[in-house]
């Protein structure tokens, strides 16, 4: 019989190897399961990043799709980044007043015109349209330049049609004798207007009138995204056009019987200022629906080769016809355009002489 101070020393029992062998089998197995796991959220979330650009991507293709024809273009070398129908003739609203500030400043540049020189607005510059936003009234005098900014900044069809008629009459003097008698003032104005469309290789472009407004007999004035374009870049190659177009408000002035009148411009392009926008101007009618035309900048690259620096400016251009919501399919136009100059970019800059403009 045992003490009970006695102290029983039990020998430790040995494990059973199977059962140590199923148990370290056990942990392997919930190791490899995690890993398992977490190999699959890491590729989950990556399939799902790369899904998300797609899809993004896509979305972007799809909403511009909407419009009847669009360029997306490198503006500096006028290299075609993405197109849609672009040659498709289409009425163009009052995008015909690039091509129309465009003859009015190579007329002054040329011809030593004074843009502070002041004109009287005539009678026939009311007829055919009902927009009078200004409030301008036969016999307003006012000068070149303040029709400039009325009709580019707040697309105003009168102060067009003014600018067209006091260019043109000059314009109309410069021709034979048969010819020019022939012609309205504003006649010979358009005749100049086609002559630039021609000089620029617009082949499918017809204009009618200095402002755009729809043709009652035939679907006039029209142009494709590919020939706006090419005018587009012609015309901001000009710092004042530049300048202009712009300009989210600006003041102008004009004389009524004596008295000095002030009204402040509001300009239609919404989206100026917003994603490096800096012009340049929309236009809209029945036929025509929604046009936008937005230029865009980033700050130029830099790019080292040695001991050698080459500069890059960046500009993109966008033209937008026959569109529902030209400032949503725009923005979306101009992100993709952003993207595809950036892997033009990356590749080298090669330029396809045939998607040059």
């Amino acid at each position: 019989m045992r003490d009970q101070n006695d102290i029983a020393i039990v020998s430790p029992r040995r494990a059973d190897p199977a059962l140590h062998s199923q148990a370290r089998l056990r942990i392997r197995t919930r190791r490899l399961r995690c890993c398992r796991s977490k190999v699959f959220m890491r590729l989950s979330l990556g399939f799902f990043i790369i899904f998300s650009v797609i899809f993004a991507s896509a979305s972007i293709v799809r909403t511009a799709a909407a419009a009847q024809a669009y360029v997306i273009a490198d503006a500096q070398t006028g290299y075609i980044l993405e197109e849609q129908e672009p040659r498709k003739k289409l009425q163009v609203g009052s995008l015909t007043k690039i091509a129309t500030a465009s003859v009015v400043l190579d007329w002054a540049e040329k011809k030593s015109g004074d843009l502070n020189q002041a004109v009287t607005i005539p009678q026939q510059a009311f007829v055919g349209t009902s927009e009078n936003n200004i409030g301008f009234q036969p016999g307003d005098s006012i000068t070149l330049r303040d029709l400039l900014y009325a009709a580019l900044v707040q697309s105003d069809n009168i102060a067009a049609y003014t600018l067209a008629h006091h260019v043109g009459s000059r314009l109309g003097s410069l021709l034979p004798s048969d010819i020019s008698s022939k012609f309205t003032p504003v006649d010979a104005f358009v005749t100049q207007m086609n002559a630039l469309a021609k000089q620029l290789n617009m082949e499918r472009t017809r204009f009618v009138n200095p402002h755009g407004i729809d043709y009652r007999v035939k679907p006039m004035p029209y142009s494709t995204a590919e020939d706006m374009a090419r005018l587009t870049r012609y015309a901001m190659n000009k710092p004042s056009f530049r300048f202009y177009v712009s300009q989210k408000e600006r003041q102008i002035s004009f004389d009524r019987a004596g008295q000095r009148l002030n009204y402040m411009l509001r300009n239609t392009n919404e989206l100026l200022g917003r994603m490096g926008i800096d012009g340049v101007k929309t236009g809209t009618s029945a036929r025509a629906g929604q046009c936008v035309i937005l230029y865009a900048n980033r700050e130029s690259e830099v790019v080292r080769q040695g001991q050698m620096e080459t500069v890059y400016p960046r500009h993109l251009m966008v033209v937008l016809l026959g569109s529902a919501n030209r400032f949503n399919e725009g923005t979306a136009l101009l992100q993709r355009g952003w993207q595809l100059y950036d892997q033009w970019a990356a590749a080298g800059r090669l330029a396809d002489p045939k998607k040059l403009l």
